[in-house]
């Protein structure tokens, strides 16, 4: 492409509402604005779970609209490399990660930033539900104005120069608002739906797509009193807390009522399961993370404080007591019990408005050091 003035910011377009907007109202802002495409993984476009042809025909819809350039750039060996090859040996070691937080740090917020200030752009934008502001101490990602659309938790692991060059243009708008623009500027795709789920997946059977990459490791489906009651096809394709996928109908003379699966057993290959919801097993208050990161560059003072923390996206701020242990290790004590506390998924800590960063937890349960 062409050399870019000084004042361009190249906004992440992926075919949604979101990005439409976020790119419509950087032009109202007065820069220059320029549209990048990301491919990210390769799929025969034939496929009927493929949807990337129909999202560039969207985005190139609304770049001619807002009469600006729009460029497309395949980043699929990148995610391959510093996404998939991840997401893969986690599910294979029976943890459930969460890709969308590593693609955030090292596909959009790396090799699109990269690639956007390599062109001579100032900076990039996307359409994610967060704020970046700045003060004496350095950049701050703090949560969006629509709480049920806050993105930080999929964001925590941003660093500074990250923030610094990256911009969040639908910060203090709500969903409603953001529709409501892209209606009111008549963009081409101001009704589309949402999308929902991981990327590269779609809306396609989880496990079928997974057993492509992983093969099968079937082992036995037992009681919490240690009764085999079926036969699971791998611990990979299986998390905890799930309810539908088991296969498993009622036990003769036991209670008509659903399966959950309440732990893994991944020394004697084993799925642990319990007809009750909130079964004692699936409660904790405690939990391991590891693999530490700080949007500041370097935790709160002290080696123990408390804050609040989310272990899901959308789940409601929950008040905790963290410890920082060595090897970039911590132990997380929440106010109040929290059901399936997930291995491999992310811990998010947050002071007030401020998301201030977090680690992937590692186990559930374990007491805190010296407690």
């Amino acid at each position: 492409m062409s050399p870019v003035p000084k004042d361009t910011i190249v906004v992440g377009m992926s075919g949604g509402v979101d990005s439409s907007v976020a790119a419509l109202l950087l032009l109202e802002q007065g820069w220059q604005v320029r549209g990048l495409f990301m491919k990210n993984w390769e799929e025969d476009d034939t496929d009927a779970y493929c949807s990337a042809a129909e999202d560039l025909a969207d985005a190139r819809a609304v770049a001619a609209h807002l009469g600006i350039l729009l460029e497309t750039v395949n980043f699929s060996a990148e995610y391959w490399d510093r996404v998939f090859s991840y997401f893969l040996a986690e599910y294979w070691a029976g943890r459930t990660p969460n890709p969308d937080v590593l693609c955030n740090r090292e596909i959009k917020f790396r090799a699109f930033l990269d690639h956007a200030l390599a062109g001579g752009a100032a900076g990039i934008a996307t359409g994610h539900y967060a704020r970046i502001t700045h003060a004496s101490d350095g950049w701050h990602l703090r949560r969006a104005r629509d709480e049920s659309k806050d993105q930080t938790y999929f964001l925590y692991q941003l660093d500074q120069t990250q923030l610094a060059r990256s911009r969040f243009p639908l910060s203090g708008l709500t969903k409603s608002q953001v529709r409501a623009r892209a209606r009111a500027a008549g963009l081409p795709n101001h009704d589309r739906k949402d999308s929902t789920g991981i990327c590269f997946i779609g809306e396609r059977r989880f496990r079928a797509f997974l057993s492509r990459f992983l093969p099968a490791r079937p082992g036995p489906i037992v009681t919490a009193d240690n009764r085999q009651i079926g036969e699971h096809q791998g611990l990979m394709y299986y998390t905890l807390g799930q309810r539908h996928g088991l296969g498993l109908g009622g036990l003769a003379g036991g209670k008509e009522a659903p399966w959950f699966v309440i732990a893994k057993d991944l020394e004697h290959d084993r799925l642990i399961v319990a007809q009750e919801h909130d079964h004692p097993q699936l409660l904790s208050t405690g939990l391991s993370a590891a693999r530490l990161h700080w949007v500041a560059g370097a935790p709160p003072n002290g080696d123990r404080f408390e804050c609040a923390a989310r272990i899901r996206h959308r789940q409601p701020l929950e008040p905790c007591e963290v410890q920082l242990l060595p090897q970039a290790r911590c132990h997380v004590e929440l106010a109040r019990l929290q059901r399936a506390i997930t291995p491999g998924q992310s811990v998010v800590f947050y002071l007030g408005e401020d998301c201030l960063g977090g680690a992937i937890i590692e186990s559930a349960g374990a007491p805190a050091p010296g407690r």
